[in-house]
């Protein structure tokens, strides 16, 4: 792709971010985001259908930048190591401000339903690959991590990170490892 239609595309969105942050989905117009990417409402439409196409090809773009951000050098794994964990919350550290307005955006749950959608298929493969009690059905134990793991990274970026990538981690590995008699 041109350089000048990846760099468009990249105010475009930053400008649209920046509006999310500041107020209400459904209150952004596309005048507004033109204004704030310094275009014009023109150029908006050259690359994007209309807003709802905008938010859903940032979270896109968002999303595979954050896979791409922690697959190993040799390629894709089926394999969750905490290696790859630290890496995504790394990546998710260094580019807070992008991913504290995506996923705790009121109005827009789309983001943080997309990346809930995305954990669950990564867990999904290492639970199909666990030996599990008879009583722990596998489906409901997906469900449950991959809100769980989600609902965390929200937490840790709204409060503005009181933890390191590898602290976080370690954190989850205990929870995980732990046997909790609750009941």
């Amino acid at each position: 792709m041109d350089r000048r239609i990846v760099r468009t595309r990249h105010m475009i969105m930053q400008g649209f971010i920046s509006l999310l942050e500041e107020q209400e989905f459904e209150k952004i117009t596309i005048q507004g985001i033109a204004d704030r990417a310094n275009v014009n409402r023109g150029t908006i439409y050259l690359h994007f259908t209309d807003k709802y196409d905008l938010l859903e090809q940032s979270v896109e773009t968002y999303l595979v930048q954050l896979i791409e951000s922690c697959i190993p050098e040799e390629g894709l794994s089926a394999e969750l190591s905490p290696e790859l964990l630290i890496q995504a919350f790394a990546y998710l550290k260094e580019h807070a401000a992008i991913y504290r307005v995506l996923i705790t955006s009121k109005g827009t749950p789309t983001f943080r339903y997309r990346m809930t959608q995305m954990i669950k298929g990564n867990i999904t493969i290492v639970v199909n690959q666990m030996k599990l009690d008879n009583e722990i059905h596998r489906d409901v134990l997906v469900e449950f991590l991959s809100i769980s793991i989600t609902g965390l990274i929200e937490w840790w970026i709204a409060e503005s990170m009181p933890y390191t990538p590898e602290e976080m981690v370690e954190q989850m590995k205990k929870i995980l490892e732990a046997r909790l008699q609750l009941w």
